[in-house]
């Protein structure tokens, strides 16, 4: 991930921070000794001119073979604080190309997680808004299923009233008692009359075949 390798990039930083601290360190304690080294260079060349005045040059030589030795040391101690120096630039400059990459990396880093961010949020408004989308698809089904089954009781209903209108069909869940009675009475009259006609064309039938 972003955070594990910018992880990684901060430790190899505080790697180079601490091989340039150590550089340093060691530069400083090679400094010390080169310090003291021509201290004692300085002694020695006081005790060979001390000799002389005292008339022995035998000390004075002895003094001044040891200070001979001492400076090839010395040599190779500057040449030493030299190299460290390079060392310690190099170090240094490697650092701050580091340190520049590591925050570079940093910016970006935040960059993508805030845009990742701002699209998941996205994503999950666009979820919702489907999802709202395919219910309200859902209700307007329902609410279409709703009217037509209401637009056909209506039609049926206009149909009843017109069968009811016609006298197709009696209405005998309405109205009151005395409704009902007569409404019974005109249709046992009707029966009657039908009856009655049929009656008098059987008794013409025969008397005709008579």
């Amino acid at each position: 991930t972003l955070d594990l390798s910018y992880e990684k990039q901060l430790k190899l930083l505080q790697d180079v921070k601490r091989g340039v601290a150590e550089v340093t360190t060691s530069k400083k304690r090679m400094e010390m000794q080169k310090a003291k080294l021509q201290m004692n260079l300085d002694k020695l060349d006081s005790q060979a001119k001390d000799a002389l005045q005292a008339g022995r040059e035998d000390l004075a030589r002895k003094a001044l073979e040891n200070k001979s030795a001492l400076q090839g040391q010395m040599q190779t101690l500057d040449q030493q604080i030299a190299d460290l120096v390079e060392q310690q630039q190099k170090l240094v400059a490697a650092e701050s190309r580091l340190a520049t990459k590591v925050e570079s990396f940093r910016t970006k880093k935040e960059s993508i997680k805030a845009q990742y961010s701002a699209a998941e949020a996205q994503v999950r408004i666009t979820e919702s808004v489907t999802g709202i989308s395919e219910e309200m698809a859902d209700v307007g089904m329902a609410v279409q299923k709703a009217e037509e089954k209401t637009e056909n009781m209506k039609a049926r209903s206009a149909a009843l009233d017109d069968l009811l209108e016609a006298g197709t069909i009696t209405d005998y869940s309405g109205g009151d008692e005395l409704g009902r009675e007569i409404a019974q009475a005109k249709a046992k009259s009707s029966v009657d009359d039908d009856l009655a006609r049929m009656k008098a064309e059987m008794n013409i039938q025969i008397k005709e075949l008579k």
